[in-house]
């Protein structure tokens, strides 16, 4: 059985300050939707900067709040260089796939 709370979210191109409010809104619809553990696919991610790592760490701060979790899946090198020399995967985990992100949240995807 499904788990309506977990939620795939695919990002592609960059995630920068021209696409972070748009993944920010996206993130926050799948809230309100009641998906409270939140996988981001950062595969298709050549670059992030600094608006993308605050997107990321506000999904970790909302999702605790209602007692969910984030997660990034299979970041490029470029972008897991960020996360590290930033501290964020220090807080978020990263994942190789999608099916190792779910054996630590324990079920199946909602892929909105």
């Amino acid at each position: 059985m499904p788990r309506e709370d977990v939620a795939l979210v695919i990002v592609k191109g960059f995630l920068d300050v021209d696409t972070a409010t748009e993944l920010h809104h996206h993130l926050a619809n799948q809230m309100h939707h009641g998906r409270r553990h939140l996988l981001l696919d950062l595969s298709s991610v050549p670059f992030m900067d600094s608006s993308g790592i605050n997107i990321i760490l506000k999904a970790y701060k909302e999702t605790r709040q209602v007692g969910g979790s984030i997660g990034v899946i299979d970041p490029a090198p470029a972008v897991q260089r960020i996360l590290d020399l930033t501290g964020v995967s220090l807080t978020v985990p990263s994942y190789k796939t999608a099916d190792e992100a779910l054996d630590e949240t324990g079920g199946a995807l909602s892929r909105p």
